[in-house]
């Protein structure tokens, strides 16, 4: 496959599952919210995602999953959980007969995605799983196998495709309104200095894999393949450390190139030690760019044609509120697990080849 649009990406592998897609048990008691139970209770969850259920148009905050009991109280209160929708890592797996739970969203670091997303799925949930969507293409696997056989769902939390900024990015590069691309540049990174609490599984390699590159660079990543509208043929790549005392399992920095047909290179750079927030897409006609480009604060954008003239959105809202509909819908999502899978894929790929210091060849995405 050479070529990614938008609609190819909404139809990624999703076809087969969907035309048999459960409904959830909302759809069916006219004016009830679809609710969502929230799996690991970190700063996503707490200070973006749960106040999005609170306003969210059709679902709303119906149970939590955490290890950490005294979470829990606050929790309750907060939202008016009942004590029947609270759940444990140990005893999740009973939410199979919780019919007022239809969807978990895991929120959890990195590497206990897999394990959470299929334990969801095996329950009869449909599954919202934050990105990135595991630590490698083979984890991926198994959690999309687990949505087909179980006949549920599986989504991927990128929320920036529902924000206005991005959505005129991919809508001009799909239909090329300013003419072919020579070059891209994506980039995202922040200088952090606290790596404990919240934050401490950034820099653990079991829990965060390849931190920045990971965490921060599957944004660029994204943007770099809803710019190009194809897919990679190659890969460069280098990372390294300054400061090692705190870098000592994971790199601080990352940077990458993308290669495409016809020689044509999307440049790419993640870390934790440098402060860069942006996607500039050179055309035949001019630059279309957003900086910043990937935060929750809002987007700042132009095209050749001049500025994007948008307002800030609640991207977490209309993310859930989308993926819900689809659910509800019985339509394709926009963000299949399939998605999350190819942008693994090219995660993988750029540690490869920064280990060898060779190109990686992706071969076939299929």
């Amino acid at each position: 496959m050479s070529n990614l649009t938008r609609r190819n990406v909404i139809r990624l592998g999703t076809a087969a599952s969907l035309a048999t897609l459960a409904r959830v048990s909302a759809a069916e008691d006219a004016g009830k919210k679809t609710g969502i139970a929230l799996l690991g209770l970190g700063n996503y969850a707490t200070t973006q995602l749960a106040p999005a259920l609170k306003n969210g148009r059709n679902a709303r905050l119906a149970g939590i999953v955490t290890g950490s009991p005294d979470k829990v109280p606050v929790w309750q209160k907060q939202y008016g959980i009942p004590d029947a929708n609270v759940y444990n890592y140990t005893n999740f797996d009973t939410i199979a007969d919780n019919k007022d739970i239809d969807i978990v969203y895991v929120v959890t670091p990195t590497a206990l995605h897999p394990e959470f997303a299929i334990r969801a799925l095996k329950a009869g949930k449909h599954l919202i799983c934050e990105k990135p969507m595991a630590p490698t293409v083979e984890d991926c696997t198994r959690m999309i196998r687990a949505a087909e056989e179980n006949k549920r769902t599986l989504q991927i939390g990128y929320r920036l495709h529902w924000d206005p900024f991005h959505l005129r990015l991919m809508d001009a590069m799909k239909e090329k309104q300013f003419g072919p691309w020579p070059a891209i540049d994506a980039s995202d990174g922040g200088r952090m200095n606290d790596f404990s609490g919240y934050h401490a599984w950034r820099v653990n390699k079991e829990l965060g894999i390849a931190g920045a590159l990971y965490d921060l660079g599957v944004y660029a990543v994204q943007a770099q393949l809803y710019s190009s509208q194809e897919l990679p043929i190659r890969v460069t790549a280098r990372s390294w450390t300054e400061r090692k005392e705190i870098f000592n399992q994971v790199p601080e920095h990352w940077e990458w190139e993308l290669e495409f047909e016809g020689g044509r290179k999307a440049k790419g750079f993640a870390s934790y030690g440098k402060s860069v927030n942006y996607i500039r897409v050179e055309t035949a006609k001019g630059r279309i760019q957003i900086e910043p480009s990937y935060g929750y604060g809002g987007q700042n954008g132009s095209t050749p044609d001049g500025p994007m003239d948008f307002q800030h959105v609640p991207q977490q809202q209309l993310q859930i509120e989308g993926q819900v509909d689809a659910i509800l819908s019985g339509k394709p999502s926009r963000v299949p697990g399939e998605m999350g899978r190819r942008d693994i894929r090219v995660i993988r790929g750029i540690m490869a080849a920064a280990e060898s210091g060779k190109a990686h060849e992706f071969g076939n995405f299929e």
